[in-house]
């Protein structure tokens, strides 16, 4: 079908969120900044590079799936900087084969991520859409900081307390079933439910708010991995992440029953697996943690180096995403 009529079909499906002063139709949209400053911050998902729509397992990416996860890893990042979601344009990239059926689901996957995640003031203003060799989908979101400050990752101070919100490893432990794990029609529920961690991941976005409220001191979205982005966070800030060894064991054994199946190390899921999209939270130490919450280690001086992530003390090799490591 043609541009036109495939726009046609798409935006129905999006007109039922928010209430932009302009939504789709004109070369741009309007949307109200009533805090006088906007957030942004955007990201892509390519097939094959971030997603498969044939898993080995014979899972099949549904267009509902590649739409939640494209909106729920950039709502991550407004929520990551104490924001709230108000608006999201979407260009889309998409071969000449793709059907449109897929399309609509992804369409209806933006919606149900926004609403099911308690973004419901967000709305889908408008975008792209065009043809390519690859299908791509590219989400850029724009927050409302609500007269705050924005909480950034370089503000944790030694004696803090480190706290995340969200799951740790569950959508590496996804992946891990995805890609070298058995046929996904034989798997019992709760390990389907490990795969759903990884196509459509669920971010406390109420939580950076809520962390901003109670006068967190830094904070980041994990989406890169525990290791990875605590080695951010600590090298921004100038200090040492110190990592609770006991507390990480006990993310890790929830992770017990696909690690069995696997053969895997679940805390290997736990410290370098990304895209669960929790937070990353430093808090001074007299303050009581936001609901969702849990204290995961301390803030330590980096004596004299850069900074960085350790875990019981011994410094820590940062594992995780990279899209250019070989």
């Amino acid at each position: 079908m043609s541009e036109g009529e495939l726009l046609a079909r798409i935006f129905p499906r999006l007109a039922v969120l928010g209430s932009p002063l302009l939504g789709p139709g004109d070369d741009a949209a309007v949307l109200a900044a009533p805090d006088g400053r906007v957030v942004v911050s955007t990201d892509t998902q390519t097939e094959g590079q971030d997603f498969r729509i044939f898993w080995p397992n014979g899972y099949h990416s549904s267009g509902a799936d590649v739409g939640w996860k494209a909106a729920a890893q950039n709502l991550s990042d407004i929520n990551a900087m104490g924001a709230v979601a108000t608006g999201m344009v979407v260009s889309l990239t998409l071969p000449a084969e793709t059907e449109a059926e897929w399309v609509d689901g992804l369409a209806d996957g933006l919606v149900e991520a926004i609403r099911s995640l308690g973004a419901a003031g967000c709305t889908v203003a408008g975008g792209d859409l065009g043809m390519g060799g690859e299908l791509s989908v590219t989400v850029t979101v724009l927050g409302n900081l609500e007269g705050r400050a924005p909480l950034l990752r370089s503000g944790a101070r030694p004696g803090d307390v480190l706290a995340v919100a969200g799951r740790l490893g569950w959508a590496a432990a996804g992946l891990a079933l995805l890609e070298h794990g058995p046929a996904y029609e034989g798997l019992q529920a709760a390990l389907r439910d490990v795969i759903r961690a990884h196509c459509r991941p669920e971010p406390p976005l109420s939580a950076g708010p809520e962390a901003a409220r109670a006068g967190a001191n830094a904070l980041m979205d994990l989406s890169d991995g525990l290791l990875k982005d605590g080695d951010r966070l600590g090298r921004a800030s100038g200090v040492v992440l110190d990592l609770d060894a006991a507390v990480l064991r006990g993310y890790a054994e929830l992770l017990a029953g696909p690690a069995s199946l696997m053969g895997a190390d679940p805390l290997l899921w736990v410290l370098g697996g990304g895209e669960d999209h929790g937070l990353l939270a430093a808090f001074e130490p007299s303050a009581q943690l936001p609901r969702g919450f849990t204290a995961i280690g301390s803030v330590v001086p980096a004596a004299g180096g850069p900074g960085g992530v350790a875990v019981a003390g011994r410094p820590a090799q940062p594992s995780g995403w990279d899209h250019f490591a070989r």
